[in-house]
């Protein structure tokens, strides 16, 4: 994919590598040539802004003193332009600092951009993420909290950086609960014609789940019922369709109130995949994947046991003909590969189903639909905690309900709101308090490392500080409250002129060499599938923000050229903020 980028806009960190590997093969020949420089930021300034440690690791493969390599590639390295100092320290440590004039360039190039200087990918995946995924018959609950927002700020990541993504939502309506819930229905001459909310489904789910347990001839029942709607008989399909209408209701308002990117087009229930098992079935016998266990169809990928050695099972038709989600996981693989042309299918399902995903990933490359190009990735999550430590219920010890939960966040916020602009219209003070809730609450779940448990507080993620959403949605609306204040044009909005950056002052350099780190953060979330990358970069160049208005007055600026440069740096860096809130699927305010 050709990049859409003016290409004018240097990046600082690709230009360093690229010099690095030149000067490597100068150095120490051609073998070198895809040899990793091991570039990365520094930590602390008296360090240069960049470090490349290659020569650490190069100097055990050459049998040389690493600060020997490390000489031989700074004589050959050539960054003129672009480094006012390269030094060897340490053992054998590069560390590169950038010249003003070039870092200068670079964010005043960027402020012009649209794409704020960050290319589109030069080699563009489809990825279809499969996420949200909430179960027919029963409420969303905070445990569909982390599936729904890490899966869609990856679809908005991938997408933004040139990939076509493919949203899938694998509903739950399928299978031995839906026999259960069905069988229960007509048992009480439960009639589909009147409308029943999505909490009557919970207490009718709840009553039908409590006899199943107790009452085996219901159980062997609703076993029945699921071949029964499997197999399309009619009065079942009636009552499952009504069952459906009404949780889709449901899952469209909670995921428009998540402010979700994912819509009708993109729902692939289980059942979506049914009239296609029979045909994987006989794929799969026919390529001699499966065999019979106990009247069971199973797969037996290498490499899974049981606890006592014996080979583990991946369960494809069960002994009564039915077929669990095992086997529509399976299709799922099968479609999104031959259907979807997917090459990079990502699940974002908790961490409770690794090895199910392990085995199901096992068995379609045993029947060739990954492989060759084709991967497929368990974005596993940890689980939500209360403060105590044990999963996040409420005080009564029941499931924490998700629509329940944001009106409890949007209600906080609007407390922390009203604190800090009274004066707002009430119109405005709902729609912020809306953005600063919801938006504290997925950015809560983002910031945390997904396959971490996290504790859920209140009073942390309200929070004006500390690396919170109200925190950077806060210096965002700060950043724009000096253009009205100032009744100045934003640089490069509305066509607006960009006034040349000028660097004089260490926050001003500071923050500028923050702002030229927003590629590599997005670039680093996408790679590996991880938000809170991008989430800490942000927290970051916030905190950047703060020291640089601390200490460099803007509209009272010593000089109008000090003045128009740092005006210049602010709506710079109010567009990353913007942007990078939003490719997390969180509003920015211009007031709070």
């Amino acid at each position: 994919m050709a990049r859409t980028y003016s290409e004018t806009v240097p990046d600082p960190a690709e230009i360093l590598a690229q010099r690095l590997k030149e000067a490597m093969v100068a150095a120490l020949g051609s073998a070198l040539e895809r040899a990793d420089p091991v570039l990365r930021r520094s930590d602390q300034r008296r360090f240069g802004d960049f470090q490349a440690n290659a020569a650490m690791g190069l100097g055990k493969q050459l049998g040389r003193p690493p600060r020997q390599v490390a000489e031989a590639i700074v004589n050959q390295l050539d960054v003129g332009g672009v480094c006012s100092n390269v030094e060897v320290a340490g053992p054998g440590f590069i560390n590169l600092t950038l010249d003003d004039d070039f870092l200068a360039r670079v964010v005043t190039e960027a402020a012009t951009d649209a794409r704020l200087g960050v290319p589109t990918v030069t080699e563009a995946h489809t990825y279809v993420v499969d996420y949200a995924g909430p179960n027919v018959a029963k409420e969303m609950h905070v445990g569909h909290l982390r599936s729904s927002a890490i899966g869609d700020a990856l679809a908005r990541i991938l997408g933004w950086l040139g990939h076509r993504v493919v949203r899938q939502d694998h509903l739950g309506d399928w299978g031995t609960q839906f026999g259960m819930l069905i069988e229960h229905l007509i048992d009480i001459g439960w009639d589909s014609g009147g409308r029943s909310s999505i909490g009557d489904l919970n207490e009718l789910y709840r009553q039908a789940q409590s006899k199943f347990e107790g009452d085996a001839g219901f159980a062997e029942r609703a076993r029945r019922r699921v071949v029964l709607l499997q197999s399309g008989d009619f009065e079942t399909v009636r009552l499952w369709e009504a069952l459906v209408e009404e949780s889709r209701n449901h899952f469209r308002r909670v995921y428009q109130r998540l402010g979700l990117t994912i819509g009708d087009g993109d729902v692939r229930p289980e059942s979506f995949y049914n009239d296609m098992l029979d045909g994987m079935v006989e794929e799969l016998d026919r390529k001699g994947i499966l065999r019979e266990d106990q009247g069971a169809l199973c797969a037996f990928p290498a490499g899974f046991q049981r606890r006592d050695g014996a080979p583990l099972p991946l369960i494809v038709r069960k002994s009564d003909g039915g077929y669990g989600y095992a086997a529509t996981d399976l299709a799922g693989v099968k479609y999104s590969v031959t259907e979807l042309a997917g090459d990079r299918l990502v699940y974002v399902v908790d961490a409770r189903q690794s090895q199910h995903f392990a085995m199901v990933f096992a068995v379609s490359t045993m029947a060739g639909w990954l492989g060759e190009g084709r991967e497929a990735e368990h974005v596993a999550f940890g689980n939500i905690l209360g403060r105590d430590g044990k999963p996040f219920r409420t005080r009564a010890g029941d499931t924490v309900k998700l629509a329940e939960l944001l009106d409890e966040a949007v209600d906080r916020a609007a407390q922390v709101v009203e604190s800090k602009s009274p004066d707002l219209p009430e119109a405005e003070k709902a729609r912020v308090a809306e953005a600063v809730g919801v938006g504290a609450i997925k950015y809560n779940d983002l910031s945390n490392d997904r396959v971490k448990d996290y504790v859920f507080d209140w009073d942390r993620m309200l929070s004006i500080d500390g690396n919170t959403a109200p925190y950077l949605q806060y210096a965002h609306a700060r950043i724009r409250s000096i253009f009205r204040r100032g009744d100045v044009a934003v640089p490069g909005e509305n066509g607006a002129p960009v006034p040349a950056v000028r660097l004089g002052e260490p926050a001003e350099r500071a923050l500028a060499l923050r702002l030229t780190g927003f590629g590599e953060a997005t670039s680093a979330s996408a790679a590996a599938l991880q938000p809170h990358r991008l989430c800490g970069y942000l927290f970051d160049l916030a905190a950047s923000f703060t020291d640089f208005y601390e200490s460099c007055p803007v509209l009272r600026a010593d000089s109008t050229d000090a003045r128009d440069s740092r005006l210049t740096l602010c709506a710079l860096t109010a567009s990353t903020l913007r942007l990078g809130l939003g490719l997390l699927g969180i509003d920015a305010p211009d007031r709070m």
